[in-house]
């Protein structure tokens, strides 16, 4: 059974609880990742949500998401969700937003509460969908996508355009965003194994 990391406001861990339960009209605060992949020509690969999702079924949003096992370094985490959900290898996996933190409600009340730091990356791949777990994929150009984003002329998740809000802060190209430094990650998240 795949659980979370339960996590107090301070970002320091304070239990697990099984992934499949941790969603509901009161979900509590957990650890997640949210990663943006690219190619080389600087599209943004977008994901729209399977639709038997438990939360945000069928709603398009950035390439991945997902919740690092209790102690497994988000690097690793995030390599095995592109891999499980895409069939991704990627390169240049960089940590850009360490302290991102929402909290947003479904029309049917159940709530998506997170600490989800960040991450940048590109592949040379074309993704091969899960369908169990994504519904289609389109490759967006960056400057076009976040414009509309923020103009709020496309539909996408809520930590999506959150996000996106705070990507155009780090500059105008991707590949040139800054590493943010690893030590702003809250305290339950571990960047490398062991």
């Amino acid at each position: 059974m795949e659980q979370v990391v339960l996590l107090n406001d301070s970002g320091q861990a304070i239990g697990v609880t099984d992934k499949a339960t941790v969603h509901h009209l009161d979900t509590p605060l957990h650890l997640a990742f949210s990663c943006y992949v690219f190619n080389g020509r600087g599209q943004l690969l977008l994901t729209q949500r399977a639709h038997e999702k438990r939360t945000w079924p069928g709603v398009w949003t950035n390439t991945c998401c997902g919740h690092p096992a209790p102690q497994e370094a988000m690097p690793e985490a995030i390599t095995r969700r592109l891999g499980e959900e895409l069939g991704l290898t990627v390169r240049d996996l960089t940590l850009v937003l360490p302290r991102f933190r929402y909290r947003a409600v479904m029309g049917n009340g159940v709530v998506e509460n997170e600490i989800c730091p960040v991450f940048a990356a590109f592949t040379d791949d074309e993704p091969a969908p899960n369908r169990e777990e994504v519904a289609g994929t389109a490759w967006a150009d960056w400057s076009g996508f976040s414009a509309e984003v923020l103009a709020g002329t496309t539909d996408i998740s809520p930590w999506c355009r959150q996000q996106v809000a705070e990507l155009v802060e780090l500059g105008a190209n991707p590949a040139e965003w800054p590493a943010a430094d690893p030590a702003d990650l809250p305290d339950a998240a571990v960047i490398a194994a062991g």
